[in-house]
């Protein structure tokens, strides 16, 4: 192999980036990247041992390589009408991130104080504790509170029967239990900006994953009290918060008008689309925003009654909201397309 000389700051992001995916060959996979000798890989990798970022263990045969934990934190803090989640922010959070780049740390001066003053006003609860876990790689950031649940507390404010319905209404946008101090946007952008965000609360888990076509939720069989959220930012995502509120964004008002609205979330194990009841509790709410998008990711087929209430039955009502599927195949096309042409023929009748 030839010795191509590969520039240090880009060949060291790369095995910062991959060693968790390739602990045993990532010198392998490093010089097959950059058709460079593992000598030079080697090279890097020494350095960024020597600066402490990366571990090793095992003989020359069988070593592994990790990232190494640059920071753990933990604290707890009493939820008071005193705590307040900017000071936290800027006397605990911003200087344990360090020297991250500005469209990080606005990432994560948004997620954080969102999150921290959801627990503030709606957790009910009388601790949260906070942690905080950089690699070379990476932050994540964990909060934790002791209160009634999210998920629950979204059920018995709209009455849901399940509560899983609750994580459907969070994925939508513009829910919040107390509209008069809050817009309910918080936890919807935020699971936006970041890498993987995820919430753990009674029976539900949600989670949702950068650039990934689906959220997705889980039961557990044993419901645990309180909520966590879990954020996690690569460390020098070129992603700002500005593009990610853009995207959902337009007008003069900077408006939140425009949503992704997973209809996986509506179907719960082996279910099947195939109801008017369902379709209906996908379509709560939506009329709030001028744009919807309805991302038919991971479902195969919808039914004949549930396609018309959505597209025909719906559309009558709300002509001004735009419905646009996305990523929905061709069986599901075929019920969208015939329930569209139903509703044509209904206009012209």
């Amino acid at each position: 192999m030839s010795g191509v000389r590969v520039g240090g700051e880009v060949a060291r992001k790369f095995l910062i980036e991959n060693i968790d995916a390739h602990p045993a060959d990532i010198v392998k996979v490093a010089s097959e990247k950059f058709n460079c000798s593992r000598q030079a890989v080697h090279q890097h990798l020494r350095r960024l041992i020597g600066e402490g970022a990366v571990l090793v263990s095992g003989n020359t045969r069988s070593k592994r390589y990790s990232l190494a934990e640059l920071l753990e934190w933990t604290k707890q803090y009493e939820v008071t009408r005193e705590l307040a989640e900017d000071a936290v922010w800027r006397n605990d959070i911003a200087p344990l991130l360090g020297k991250l780049p500005d469209n990080v740390l606005n990432i994560w001066h948004y997620g954080f104080t969102e999150m921290l003053n959801n627990v503030i006003d709606h957790s009910e609860a009388r601790c949260a504790v906070v942690s905080v876990r950089k690699t070379a790689a990476a932050t994540r950031i964990q909060i934790y509170d002791d209160g009634v649940g999210i998920f629950k507390k979204i059920q018995a404010a709209l009455e849901l029967l399940d509560e899983r319905h609750s994580v459907l209404e969070l994925a939508k946008g513009k829910f919040t239990t107390d509209p008069a101090n809050h817009s309910g946007e918080g936890i919807f952008f935020s699971s936006r900006m970041f890498d993987e965000f995820d919430i753990l609360s009674g029976e539900v888990y949600f989670s949702h994953e950068f650039d990934k076509k689906e959220d997705w939720i889980l039961q557990r069989s044993t419901p645990r009290g309180g909520t966590i959220v879990t954020m996690l930012l690569h460390n020098h995502t070129a992603r700002t918060t500005k593009k990610v509120f853009d995207k959902f964004t337009s007008g003069e008002d900077y408006g939140f008008n425009k949503t992704v609205v997973p209809v996986k979330l509506v179907q719960y194990g082996d279910d099947n689309l195939v109801s008017r009841s369902q379709a209906k509790r996908l379509l709560t709410r939506i009329d709030r925003f001028k744009v919807v998008m309805l991302d038919f990711s991971s479902v195969t087929s919808i039914g004949q009654a549930f396609a018309d209430e959505v597209f025909r039955v719906f559309k009558s009502k709300h002509p001004e909201v735009n419905l646009m599927p996305m990523h929905a195949s061709s069986e599901v096309k075929r019920m969208i397309s015939r329930a569209i042409a139903l509703a044509a023929e209904s206009g012209r009748a």
